[in-house]
């Protein structure tokens, strides 16, 4: 990594306090617009049958998706969500899962993520799209 992309991880890590991120333990591993990686644990993620929550995922999915909007939104811009969708594939127990955002398509005024979640085995948890908006931000904001 390069001395840039660790202080942009930095930044990113200490606006995740006192956040949903912090909160379900999401930490965010690689960033640039086109490419995002984060994990999350599974333990204090779960639905009451022991299984990773399903809303889980998407929150770890829209998370990437909109961290990924944003920065290629660049200043004075906003990134708000537009559309989610996913498809749970298999359950996640125990340990930590992956997700991996991929840009589909960034223009002016829409950008869409390829949002993969996989377990430590490498199998497939769920596959995510996220579309965002691109906006100028409000004056003053």
């Amino acid at each position: 990594m390069t001395d840039s992309t660790d202080t942009a991880l930095e930044s990113m890590r200490g606006m995740a306090a006192g956040t949903l991120l912090e909160r379900m333990g999401i930490e965010i591993t690689q960033a640039s617009p086109e490419r995002l990686v984060a994990t999350m644990p599974v333990a204090g993620n779960t639905q009451p049958y022991g299984l990773l929550h399903g809303g889980a995922s998407v929150v770890l999915a829209e998370s990437l998706g909109s961290i990924g909007a944003q920065m290629h939104a660049g200043p004075g811009r906003v990134a708000v969500g537009l559309d989610i969708n996913a498809t749970h594939h298999r359950a996640a127990r125990s340990g930590v899962v992956t997700g991996t955002a991929t840009l589909l398509s960034a223009g002016r005024t829409l950008v869409s993520y390829d949002v993969v979640i996989t377990d430590e085995d490498g199998r497939r948890v769920c596959t995510s799209r996220i579309t965002c908006l691109l906006r100028d931000a409000a004056p003053g904001a």
